[in-house]
């Protein structure tokens, strides 16, 4: 009989702790046969699912793109070009009869009715290849190489989104801190994804601590020994975005359930040790996952490469993102005349506040915050957006609009102190006049508050 060796509360063989006291290179050597045992039938079919359908899905959505991070080079996703584009077009209008063409590209949600269907028939092909490589290769004992090949993958291809997202995060992009026109609005107006994104962009303290959670799982997912740990870190990151998503109804739902799936396929072959350590309180031993290769030299040149590209992925990352922070992030070039201004005086063709009220008689601020943009807010707090160009020698401002090309404003401006700006000139076939008032954004609660290490009471307004 054994001796035992009492570990806590539970009691396991001198055997078992000394095989856990081993490094994993040893433990491989004595037991060679662990990279060889016959895998279970559901093991074999569930192996050949997920390799089909997240290799599909993986070439078929971002994924894919967010392995070369190019700044200010979009590359498309696969699935919208020939010919999964039309593989999906034709299920949408067979099957779940959708009305043709669908929305596909450049709108910023990837929960279109065109990603529903991709998936639906990503999971049928799946299936089916499933089906008919299970028939074909149905004396196979085990896929020892080809999943060590595709767990890289799945490693890399799950870093790469981890990366990219938490880069957005880290350096506060994703959700930016709330424009000028945002603090104007009010709260009734917010959809739910508003409500989100405001309230974590005014916190960029905790948008950037959520950036680097998703950064650690990114960087700990590029190491073959981490792994492990970097797809758990993952499991947590992606879970409350998946939940966020669901409750704030934020249309990457799709991408940030299969985040997590992918996580979940990293960590399924260590369950068992996990439930040991966490549930059983017993001895766990090292991971049997398989080298790459045979030879310890290639394994090292093989983690090499890892590294390299888990360095490339971060640094491009990082580099895209300090481009955006300084094109549309806080250190974006601003409007010369930044700030929120209320409107004191209007005047319309010689009229102040027109009987007829027209569009324009309602303005009652201007909101002068990105350099190619101005928006006026009317009475009923809703806002008319035009495109501007204003040329600060000459101090005049040239309105256009998007929806009416032929649509013309004309202004001059005069700043007769920091906080006092007269406009003058045409919008369209009317004359203006206005006369605007600075307001001090500091006043502004959301941006005074501030943080406070004692208070006495609540102060929740």
């Amino acid at each position: 009989m054994d001796a035992q060796v009492q570990i806590g509360q539970g009691q396991v063989s001198q055997e078992q702790v000394s095989q856990d006291q081993v490094g994993l290179d040893q433990f491989a050597q004595l037991h060679p046969e662990a990279h060889r045992q016959p895998w279970t039938p559901a093991c074999l079919v569930a192996f050949r699912f997920c390799f089909v359908y997240f290799g599909l899905y993986c070439a078929a959505t971002q994924i894919l793109g967010s392995l070369v991070p190019i700044p200010k080079v979009e590359i498309p996703d696969i699935g919208s070009l020939w010919p999964m584009r039309q593989i999906t077009f034709w299920t949408a209008a067979h099957i779940f009869h959708a009305h043709l063409p669908l929305v596909y590209t450049d709108s910023g949600s990837g929960d279109k009715t065109f990603d529903w269907v991709l998936v639906f028939w990503l999971l049928i092909v799946s299936a089916l290849a499933t089906g008919v490589w299970s028939f074909l290769d149905r004396e196979r004992e085990n896929y020892v190489t080809l999943y060590k090949w595709f767990r890289v993958f799945i490693r890399i291809a799950l870093a790469g989104q981890m990366l990219t997202y938490g880069m957005d995060k880290l350096i506060p992009l994703q959700m930016p801190y709330p424009f000028l026109t945002r603090l104007l609005e009010p709260f009734r107006d917010f959809s739910p994804m508003g409500v989100l994104w405001a309230s974590i962009g005014a916190s960029p303290a905790y948008e950037m601590f959520a950036g680097c959670a998703e950064m650690l799982a990114g960087i700990l997912l590029i190491f073959p020994r981490t792994a492990l740990l970097g797809a758990l870190v993952c499991m947590a990151d992606m879970t409350q975005v998946f939940m966020l998503n669901m409750t704030y109804d934020v249309p990457v739902k799709l991408l940030s359930f299969h985040l997590l799936l992918m996580a979940l396929f990293l960590a399924a072959p260590d369950f068992y040790r996990l439930a040991d350590f966490f549930f059983r309180n017993r001895a766990v031993l090292p991971s049997t996952q398989p080298q790459l290769f045979q030879t310890r030299r290639a394994n090292l040149i093989a983690l090499a490469a890892q590294i390299v590209f888990g360095i490339w992925l971060l640094g491009m990352n990082a580099y895209g993102g300090w481009i955006d922070w300084h094109t549309y992030g806080s250190a974006r070039t601003k409007s010369a005349l930044y700030g929120i201004w209320n409107v004191d005086e209007l005047s319309i063709d010689g009229q102040i506040r027109s009987p007829l009220l027209t569009d324009y008689d309602r303005f009652h601020r201007a909101v002068f915050d990105f350099p190619e943009s101005v928006a006026f807010q009317r009475m009923d707090d809703t806002f008319a957006y035009f495109g501007v160009s204003i040329n600060a020698n000459d101090k005049t401002i040239a309105l256009t609009k998007r929806s009416d090309k032929n649509w013309k404003g004309n202004l001059t401006f005069q700043r007769l102190a920091p906080d006092r700006l007269i406009l003058d000139g045409s919008m369209d076939t009317h004359k203006i006049h206005m006369q605007l008032q600075l307001v001090d954004r500091s006043k502004f609660m959301l941006v005074s508050r501030g943080f406070h290490w004692i208070q006495e009471y609540p102060y929740n307004r």
